[in-house]
């Protein structure tokens, strides 16, 4: 079934018309582009899209659908979808459900039938900016108004939105097929900035005994668990926003170059 009339508006004053799919009202976001040919549904699922309008530069989008496995979170994070052309009848034999299905469930916005190439290089040229997509409000003029007094992620903690709320051990790997024969489990931390599930899935299947942590958690808290290595996740948005974060850092770096007499 065919969308209703979308429009994109930049905050630069530039419009694009098009049809929406998935979900329909208006969504708002900082609008970036993805070069990949595939992988849309990781894309989706990644946390670190949080609060973006994502344009993929693929012309085709959607042509395996969506299954239950290849996410890297519980849900899509990022706030619209942008498309050349959307596959209306995906094929794979893994595949569950569309790519527009998927974004219906969700509550995701998505519109196609725009010049991606234009936005593009749009976005390359003159650096990612604050859009709008809708389907009730199709007043050029106003779009752009309000795309123009969006906040923009500069010094934002989006982080606290995608992090997990306590600690948990991580037990998937990859499929059996690529197991490796380990014969040491290492303690590794992972703070979770909003942590793709393959990073988690990797460490798993090299041996290591994961678990997953806040973004907030103290540094000492994470050292009293001895661990042989900590890793820093991926996360949306602007670092500086995550303050928390910068001191418990620095207590953690002073921590371990004590251990290496280095004081």
């Amino acid at each position: 079934m065919k969308g209703k009339r979308a429009l994109l508006a930049l905050a630069d004053g530039l419009i694009f018309e098009g049809t929406s799919f998935g979900s329909e009202g208006e969504t708002a976001g900082e609008v970036v582009f993805n070069t990949s040919m595939a992988g849309y549904q990781e894309i989706l699922t990644d946390p670190s899209y949080k609060g973006q309008i994502v344009t993929m530069t693929y012309p085709h989008i959607g042509n395996y659908g969506v299954n239950e496995d290849d996410v890297e979170s519980s849900r899509p994070h990022l706030s619209g979808l942008i498309v050349k052309e959307l596959s209306r009848y995906p094929s794979n034999w893994r595949s569950r459900k569309s790519l527009g299905e998927y974004l219906k469930e969700h509550g995701i916005i998505g519109i196609e039938g725009i010049d991606t190439r234009a936005l593009t290089s749009r976005i390359r040229d003159y650096g990612s900016q604050m859009g709008i997509v809708s389907t009730v409000d199709l007043d050029p003029e106003g779009l752009v108004k309000k795309a123009r007094v969006l906040s923009n992620l500069v010094g934002l903690d989006t982080v606290k939105d995608v992090t997990c709320p306590k600690y948990h051990k991580w037990t998937e790997s990859l499929y059996p097929v690529n197991k490796k024969e380990v014969t040491k489990q290492f303690n590794v931390i992972v703070y979770d900035f909003g942590v793709k599930w393959n990073i988690l899935r990797m460490l798993k299947l090299y041996g290591c005994e994961v678990t997953v942590v806040p973004a907030s958690t103290p540094a000492e808290d994470v050292l009293s668990m001895k661990p042989d290595g900590i890793l820093l996740s991926n996360g949306p948005g602007d670092p500086e926003g995550v303050s928390y974060a910068i001191a418990f850092f620095s207590l953690m770096a002073l921590e371990i170059l004590k251990g290496f007499h280095m004081q």
